[in-house]
C-alpha cells in the first residue's frame, strides 16, 4: 500500500514551493525594472541591493511561514495527548482550547465519549437490576434448604444448597465482569495495592488461623494501578485465596513496576501446579483439584478481569516449589 504524505509535510512543502515561487517572482520583476536604467553601475549596485534584500525577506517569510505551521499543527498534537490520557485513564473528557477548524472534531468526540459512558452505565444498572432480582429468591431457596437439614431431608438441603451457591458464584462472576467493563471505559480509576493486600491479607489470616500459616507482603505503599477498588480486592482476593488453600506455612505477595504497568506476584509454598494444568485452571469452571470445595471461578474470574483492564496473569513455579501467580495491570503514575 502507497503510504500518503503526512499532513505536517505537505505544508511545509507547499510552503517552501510557495516561497521559492514568489522569490523568483518578485525577483524577476525588480531585475528587468533595474536594467532598464540607464546607468550601468546604478544597476549593478542596485540590483546587488535588492537582492540581498529579496533573500532577507525570503527567509524571514520561511521562518515565519515555519512558525505560523508549528503552531497551527501544535492543535493536532495537542488532541492526540488528550486523547491518550483519556486512554490512559488520566481524563474523562479531550479537554482544552482548539482552532475552529479542529473544535467541531473535540466536540464530536466528546459527545461520542458521553454517548460511551451513559451506555455503559445503563447496562451496568441492568446488570445490577438483574442481580438483585436473582438474588432474592436464591435467599429464599437457601433458607428452604436450611429447613429442609432441619426436616432430616439432609440430602436434599445439600443438593439444593450446593447449586444455591453455585448461581450465586455465578452471578458475582458475571457482575465483576460488568464492573470491570465500565471501570476500564472509565478514565480515572486507580487504587493503590497496599491497602488491598494489607486488608485482604487480614482476612485471608483469620480464617486460616487454625492452619498457623504466615503471609508476608512486600509492597511498596507508591505502588499503584488504574483499576476500581472492587476489581483489585476479586483479582488480589482470589489469587490469595487460593494460595492460603494450598500453601504449607508461607504466602509472599511482592509488586514492581516497570514499562507502564504494575507486576504483582502471590507466591506460596505448596505442592506446586504441573505445568499442563496451569493454563487450564484459568478456564471458566475448572479447578485442579475436584476434592477441594469452590465453583471453579475463582481464577477465571480473575483473568477475564485482567483482560479487561488490559492486563494478563501468569501461574509458574515458585522459588519454595509451590505456584507463583503474576497479575500484571496498567500502573497508575
Amino acid at each position: 500500500m502507497k503510504r500518503l504524505l503526512s499532513l505536517r509535510a505537505r505544508i511545509i512543502i507547499g510552503t517552501l514551493f510557495w516561497t521559492v515561487g514568489l522569490f523568483a517572482a518578485v525577483s524577476f520583476v525588480l531585475i528587468h525594472v533595474m536594467f532598464l536604467a540607464p546607468e550601468i553601475i546604478r544597476q549593478i549596485h542596485l540590483a546587488v541591493r535588492h537582492l540581498l534584500l529579496i533573500i532577507t525577506i525570503a527567509i524571514g517569510c520561511m521562518i515565519g511561514g515555519l512558525w505560523q505551521i508549528r503552531k497551527g499543527l501544535s492543535a493536532v498534537d495537542q488532541v492526540r495527548a488528550r486523547l491518550l490520557s483519556v486512554h490512559r485513564g488520566e481524563e474523562r473528557r479531550v479537554t482544552g482550547t482548539y482552532p475552529t477548524e479542529v473544535q467541531p472534531l473535540v466536540d464530536d468526540l466528546n459527545t461520542l465519549l458521553d454517548d460511551r459512558e451513559r451506555i455503559v452505565q445503563r447496562a451496568i444498572a441492568k446488570a445490577g437490576d438483574l442481580a438483585h432480582g436473582l438474588k432474592t429468591p436464591l435467599a429464599v431457596l437457601s433458607q428452604e434448604a436450611d429447613r429442609a437439614a432441619q426436616s432430616g431431608h439432609a440430602d436434599v438441603a445439600e443438593l439444593v444448597g450446593h447449586q444455591v451457591d453455585r448461581m450465586r458464584k455465578h452471578i458475582d462472576y458475571h457482575l465483576a465482569q460488568a464492573r470491570a467493563a465500565a471501570s476500564g471505559s472509565a478514565p480515572g480509576s486507580h487504587c493503590a495495592i497496599k491497602p488491598a493486600a494489607d486488608a485482604l491479607a487480614r482476612t485471608l489470616l483469620r480464617l486460616h488461623a487454625d492452619r498457623g500459616i504466615t503471609i508476608d507482603l512486600c509492597v511498596s505503599p507508591e505502588h499503584a494501578v488504574r483499576c476500581q477498588r472492587e476489581d483489585v480486592d476479586e483479582m488480589l482476593g482470589n489469587l490469595l485465596d487460593n494460595a492460603c488453600k494450598w500453601t504449607r506455612s508461607r504466602v509472599v505477595v511482592s509488586s514492581s513496576v516497570s514499562n507502564g504497568h504494575t507486576l504483582i506476584i502471590v507466591d506460596d509454598d505448596g505442592p506446586g501446579l504441573p505445568l499442563t494444568m496451569r493454563e487450564t485452571v484459568l478456564r471458566r469452571g475448572v479447578r485442579a483439584d475436584e476434592a477441594v470445595p469452590g465453583s471453579g471461578l475463582g481464577l477465571a474470574i480473575v483473568r477475564d478481569l485482567v483482560e479487561l483492564y488490559g492486563g494478563s496473569i501468569e501461574l509458574s513455579e515458585s522459588a519454595t516449589g509451590g505456584v507463583s501467580a503474576r497479575l500484571r495491570l496498567p500502573a497508575h503514575a
